[in-house]
């Protein structure tokens, strides 16, 4: 079995929640969302967290989640800022938005000497694709996505964005984002992306050019992102990366507004009341 690291995009500050999403209470003992994913991580055999923070909340971060999560495994920091960029470019001064997923995961870059999957700090994945993509890595340099039912990740509140997939032969031909809710048409049974990714500390050597050239690109444009499914997608099409796509019937949870968080409470708290997830912070 190898080594093998969670990476954790927990940097965002949730625009349309209201608040940090990271921290927020959910399970029955004040578990946050996260400490569900760090305990299925650990359940299926990852070796280390890595969390990508932003400097502005590491304090109330790392005595949260932070300190609960080293109690069980092995963890590591890095951290999203602005001026994280390279050489030759420079931060316009009106800009305040991250430079998204992609830029990020650069951020962590010295950290990761090994396989990873990454996963949304916001998100509730289930048990399955974590053991999948763990598995794949294992035995395989190819990169991987867990594939979710679009109907198990749909909000009830509003329009969600999703990585529609087009597979072939099990492994990702390409991704579209789309804004999707339940009605609009496609089949239930529609492979989406959820942002879980595996990986290799391969992906770095088409991310760090890509990044390059969206800065010459879009450096000037305020609320410009640096997408990590959009890199992976150009790199599938450039013939860089290979991405097996394995499916599962998990549901996703998340709190994209702030409407959706009593919903995703009273899921999670079930869980633990059905003993999936016994004594979780204890």
């Amino acid at each position: 079995m190898k080594k093998t690291a969670l990476v954790v995009l927990a940097a965002g500050m949730g625009s349309r929640f209201g608040g940090l999403k990271q921290m927020e209470p959910f399970g029955l003992n004040g578990e946050a969302i996260l400490d569900f994913s760090v305990n299925d991580a650990i359940e299926a055999g990852f070796s280390e967290v890595i969390f990508i923070i932003k400097k502005e909340i590491e304090k109330d971060f790392k005595e949260t989640v932070g300190k609960r999560t080293e109690e069980k495994i092995a963890v590591k920091y890095a951290y999203q800022e602005l001026n994280k960029i390279p050489m030759g470019y420079a931060v316009p001064s009106d800009r305040t938005k991250p430079w998204g997923t992609g830029h990020a995961l650069l951020c962590a870059e010295s950290l990761i000497d090994s396989p990873f999957v990454i996963i949304n700090a916001d998100d509730y994945y289930g048990k399955e694709g974590l053991k999948k993509l763990k598995a794949h890595l294992d035995e395989s340099e190819d990169f991987a996505l867990a594939g979710y039912k679009l109907y198990n990740t749909l909000s009830e509140t509003g329009a969600v964005s999703r990585g529609v997939c087009k597979v072939e032969d099990s492994y990702l031909a390409k991704v579209d984002e789309t804004s999707v809710d339940k009605n609009s048409g496609y089949p239930e049974s529609t492979l989406v992306s959820m942002n879980m990714w595996g990986l290799t500390p391969g992906v770095f050597e088409f991310l760090r050019p890509y990044f390059s050239e969206f800065l010459t690109e879009k450096i000037s444009v305020p609320k410009s992102e640096f997408f990590l499914p959009t890199a992976i997608d150009r790199a599938i099409s450039e013939g860089l990366a290979k991405v097996k796509v394995f499916e599962t019937d998990d549901k996703w949870y998340g709190v994209t507004y702030r409407e959706d968080a009593e919903s995703v409470r009273a899921a999670l708290q079930d869980m633990q009341k059905r003993g999936l997830y016994d004594g979780l912070l204890k």
